[in-house]
């Protein structure tokens, strides 16, 4: 072997050497630092102020369950009602009341009653209802019918009783609804009655509930009378 050989060899067993501690230095396990947490604030990015969220323009609440509705965005209409005040009044016409109002308010809203009207059978304490006509003073005049041969008859026939024009069953005495084909004091004092329990009629198909009113008589009172 010559001489220099066990020198090489020897270099080169220290650079194997060298290379396996650098190769098994390098692959070891390694701590590792959990990352440190971030404020949410932080990292998300900025947006925009949502307009509909932070009462800007545009903004419309919406209600939560179980909370009561907000009283701007109901209708007008539930808390108000419209009638027609028409006859013997200063100012007639359609006047707009609060809901629950008497008919002594609507005859108030359309300036009073004109001075030596008889109001006796105009019930000023009844509560109104939507849509409701209130005639004040109107006579109901001789019943006049106009015939095919031109004479004149009433409702119930030749020279029968009965209104000439529909009768308000909500304004009408028992003596004006006694004017009525079939009515007599005991019938025209059930209408009355009914009348009263109920706040008046909302329609006339309401008269088929009175006591002692038929089919028959309802069909011969239906085109005379009116709410």
């Amino acid at each position: 072997m010559a001489p220099r050989t066990p020198v090489v060899l020897g270099l080169v067993l220290l650079v194997a050497v060298g290379v396996a501690a650098f190769h098994f230095w390098s692959v070891r396990p390694q701590a590792v630092r959990a990352p440190e947490p971030v404020a949410d604030e932080a990292a998300a990015p900025a947006l925009p102020p949502d307009p509909l969220r932070s009462g800007g323009p545009g903004h419309v609440p919406r209600p939560t369950a179980g909370s009561p509705p907000d009283e701007d965005a109901v209708g007008s209409a539930s808390g108000q009602i419209v009638v027609d005040v028409s006859g013997k009044v200063r100012r007639p016409g359609v006047r707009r009341l609060p809901a629950g109002s008497r008919v002594a308010d609507a005859l108030d809203a359309a300036g009073g009653v004109r001075a030596g009207t008889d109001v006796t059978g105009l019930n000023r304490a009844r509560v109104l209802m939507d849509g409701e006509q209130v005639v004040v003073g109107l006579p109901l005049g001789p019943p006049v019918s106009t015939t095919a041969g031109g004479g004149s008859a009433g409702p119930g026939g030749p020279g029968g009783p009965g209104p000439s024009a529909p009768l308000s069953l909500n304004t009408a005495t028992a003596e004006q609804l006694e004017t009525l084909p079939g009515v007599g004091p005991v019938l025209a004092q059930h209408m009355i009655d009914y009348r009263t329990e109920n706040n008046g009629f909302r329609s006339v198909d309401e008269l088929r509930e009175v006591n002692g009113i038929g089919d028959r008589r309802f069909a011969e009172i239906h085109p005379l009378v009116r709410p």
